[in-house]
């Protein structure tokens, strides 16, 4: 790599040899850019505007052309004569030593080449030698200050890197420079575009701006800058309607500037970040002007945020409203009334250089240059802060010096300095210099800070308002937005967004290529917006529900059939009633076994029926409460089971007496294998096994479980058994179902029987009452699957099991406690006679 670069240097050293041959014969001297010193500092200051044309010989560019002169870069000129004239008259800093200068006006690439070479070559020569080894290498400088540029200061950076010359450049901020493998030797005093360009995006975050344009100048300022904006402003959610190069050829009103004002209209953006040199940023405002583009906010990158040269564009207060990021205000005492006094000093008349000379190896002119009051440059805030980089470089260089030349005893060593030795020992200062600290991090950057700033165009001239300031690290943004006067309807801010934010619970649905462009749609229900991401709905939890448009999920309610609801209340009472009549009914009936209204209604037989229909009735507490396995198993089938075997001694009772007074003497035969094989208790038995083995299987295949039910209903889970839209369940009610129509068609069949024996009136209406109840359930269960369907379960299972008790069993229940006359032997014969006798 050293070889390459020292190859590179020969060619140079070469081109510039072939250039002093063609067009330089005599060179005379200018006090004005060197001085005489024991250390020697180059200072390379851009006193003229650079000059953009094709050159056919490989020769320096002479500086001196009409109109040129560049009052910034000559403030930086005096800026480092002050500095140095300061130390040299300070008994502190370098005491019994001097600092000179050789000052380069580097108005060109070329020139900064030629000025670059020049600093390494071996002092009294024109030659640069090659040394292996560093220690044996004294150029004739010790340090450089500058050049201005990005472009300039990486060629100038990257020719002094294998010597290890420090160079400290006061305006080159691109980030490029701060990688220490390309540019060993490089520091400067001005911060990174690192920095200014996470401030800008801050910036862009604090104010919602997420819909911008992007424009930067042609070289590594611009183009580095611009690439770093667009990355980093791009991972913050901010869209790029349109990016564009101010290119170094460009003019006002040529094409491409016309084609760049055309396309940023039809961006639609209301922000639009500049960030350019100031060439570039004059001939692009000047566009501006031109397209009568308006209402905007600028974004103004330092390098010409406060800068007379955008402020002086002709109809520029028109275009909106700047807001800039610019460095810090600091001022050098004294800098003004010493450029006044340079300027008032008697320096005769300008003098043209003698024929196939110069006026000075450091001015390449073919006129000295000699500034006089009416001439000298106004010594803006922006020029001021940026010569105060300046002022810092040279006090920097002094503070390496005085620790290298153990200037702390009082008495600097005189010895020869290596310009590595003096690169070491700037890195490590850190010292106050007007109350402002001056020292550098590891990639040579200084530990300062931006302000923000605002144009103000009410008063009379153009000024500028602070109105926050931006430090590191890491970047912090401070804004005082009362001090921002925007030019929006009721001061508010301007917005710069491609589509409208959505209404809350809607989101974002992208149209087009960018983000930032969308369409807003409502989060469906059962979904919300995070606000972590605008551009899809999130499922919510399944304990959760939400409306539609939600921003948040809630919990869902659980419900089911509580013990303490009055509704369940009154169920309960019911039930317990029932069950209380039911016992009731039982002891009267033992009490009353042997009486005739007992045994014609089936004597022991009664007691199972009543027990199975008390079975049922308790088999409905297990619709309260939160639903457990115990509960789920037993409910529906401790019910379908009881009241299959109270049907089925139901249907077996009315059989018996229809055999009894209508089939006896018919079929005697079947009569008696009925009674000889006790018919009546092998059909119940087989009955009520044919139930269990359906509810067995039931509860085996198809198990009831309590379940979560949460599709129903978005806003509740349901806590219920899986029992109701089972297999088992339908066939256990099915064959209830066939039990019921069987105990009708035998209850029917006796209807003519004589009066004690027929309960063809009542059973029907049970009956009828019984099938009501689970049509008018299972209609329900089909439109209403809410927290109240166990209550129409149970209502219909009570109503099954009280039609029941009441049409079979009241009746008996009245005429054994309120009509005994009715409950005797002589009664039930003579009711017999009467039937015999029809």
């Amino acid at each position: 790599s050293m070889l390459l670069q020292a190859t590179c240097l020969i060619s140079l050293q070469l081109s510039i040899s072939c250039c002093w041959a063609y067009s330089c014969h005599s060179v005379e001297s200018s006090p004005d850019f060197s001085l005489a010193g024991d250390y020697l500092l180059a200072g390379l200051f851009p006193l003229h505007a650079e000059c953009l044309q094709v050159r056919h010989r490989p020769e320096v560019m002479l500086c001196d052309r009409p109109g040129s002169f560049n009052g910034h870069g000559y403030h930086h000129f005096q800026a480092m004569r002050f500095a140095i004239e300061e130390i040299n008259n300070s008994t502190a800093l370098l005491p019994n030593v001097t600092l000179g200068y050789e000052l380069y006006d580097v108005c060109s690439e070329s020139a900064n080449v030629y000025a670059t070479l020049r600093v390494l070559s071996v002092p009294g020569t024109h030659h640069i030698e090659i040394q292996e080894n560093l220690l044996h290498y004294f150029p004739k400088v010790v340090a450089v200050i500058g050049p201005d540029d990005t472009n300039r200061a990486a060629t100038t950076a990257a020719l002094l890197g294998p010597y290890l010359v420090p160079l400290i450049s006061y305006e080159a901020s691109s980030m490029s420079l701060s990688v220490k493998r390309q540019y060993p030797s490089f520091l400067r005093t001005i911060p990174s575009d690192k920095y200014q360009v996470e401030t800008i995006v801050l910036l862009l975050q604090r104010f919602q701006w997420v819909w911008i344009s992007l424009v930067g100048s042609e070289g590594d300022y611009g183009e580095l800058g611009v690439q770093a904006l667009e990355d980093q402003a791009t991972k913050q959610g901010v869209c790029i309607a349109f990016k564009d190069i101010v290119p170094f050829s460009a003019q006002v009103g040529d094409e491409k500037m016309q084609s760049m004002m055309r396309h940023l209209a039809q961006a639609r953006t209301t922000v639009v970040i500049v960030f350019s040199n100031r060439q570039s940023a004059r001939v692009f405002f000047e566009s501006v002007v031109l397209a009568n583009l308006t209402g905007k906010v600028w974004v103004a990158s330092e390098a010409w945020a406060i800068s007379r040269h955008i402020t002086g564009v002709p109809g520029i207060q028109g275009i909106g409203m700047v807001l800039g990021v610019a460095i810090q205000q600091k001022l050098v005492p004294g800098l003004k009334e010493f450029e006044e006094a340079y300027a008032r000093a008697d320096k005769g008349a300008l003098r043209p250089c003698s024929r196939g000379s110069w006026c000075s190896s450091n001015q390449l002119c073919r006129e000295c240059q000699a500034f006089r009051t009416h001439s000298m440059p106004t010594l803006g805030a922006f020029s001021m802060s940026s010569a105060y980089n300046t002022y810092q470089a040279v006090y920097a260089v002094a503070h390496g010096l005085h620790q290298l030349l153990g200037c702390a005893s009082g008495a600097c060593s005189r010895g020869q300095v290596h310009p590595w030795q003096l690169l070491e020992q700037i890195y490590k200062v850190n010292f106050l210099l007007h109350e402002d600290t001056v020292a550098f991090n590891d990639n040579g950057d200084p530990l300062s800070g931006y302000i923000i700033i605002v144009w103000d165009w009410s008063g009379p001239k153009w000024t500028f308002t602070i109105v926050g300031s931006s430090t590191w690290s890491p970047v912090h943004l401070d804004i005082n937005k009362t001090k921002i006067q925007w030019q929006g309807k009721d001061n508010q801010v301007p917005k710069s967004v491609c589509s409208s934010d959505c209404l809350k619970g809607h989101q974002r649905v992208v149209t087009g290529f960018h983000h930032c462009c969308f369409e807003c749609v409502p989060c469906e229900a059962g979904t919300f917006l995070n606000k972590s991401d605008l551009y899809s709905c999130q499922s919510c939890g399944k304990e959760e529900w939400a409306p539609e448009a939600s921003q948040t999920c809630f919990p869902r309610t659980v419900v089911f059939l509580a013990w303490h609801e009055h509704i369940s209340w009154v169920l309960l009472g019911a039930n317990t009633l029932l069950l209380l009549l039911l016992v009731g009914a039982a002891g009267l009936f033992a009490w009353h076994l042997d009486t005739p209204v007992v045994r014609s209604a089936g004597g022991h037989l009664c007691f199972l029926m009543l027990g199975s229909l008390a079975g049922g009735s308790c088999s409905l507490y297990g619709f309260f409460g939160e639903p457990t396995l115990p509960a789920c198993l037993l409910r529906q089938a401790l019910f379908a089971l009881g009241f299959a075997i109270f049907l089925s001694c139901l249907t077996v009772r009315s059989f018996q007496l229809v055999i009894i007074f209508k089939f006896s003497t018919k079929v005697p035969m079947f009569y008696r294998a009925w009674v000889q094989n006790h018919g009546a208790c092998l059909f119940v038995l087989i009955s009520s096994m044919i139930q269990l083995l359906i509810c067995l299987t039931w509860l085996t295949v198809w198990t009831p479980l309590p379940t979560r039910e949460y599709q129903r209903f978005p806003q509740l889970v349901m806590l219920e058994c899986t029992e109701v839209n089972s297999l088992g369940f339908m066939l256990a009610f099915a064959y209830n179902a066939l039990l019921s129509v069987s105990a009708f068609a035998c209850s029917y069949l006796g209807k003519d029987l004589p009066e004690n024996y027929t309960e063809a009136k009542c059973v029907t209406f049970s009956l009828l009452l019984y099938f009501v109840s689970w049509i008018t359930f299972f209609t329900v269960a089909s439109v209403y699957q809410g927290k109240y369907l166990p209550v129409v379960n149970v209502l219909a299972a009570m109503s099954s099991l009280s039609s029941g008790f009441s049409g079979y069993f009241l009746p008996k229940c009245y005429v054994i406690l309120c009509r005994p006359d009715l409950n005797s032997t002589e009664h039930f014969q003579a009711s017999i006679q009467n039937y015999t006798r029809r």
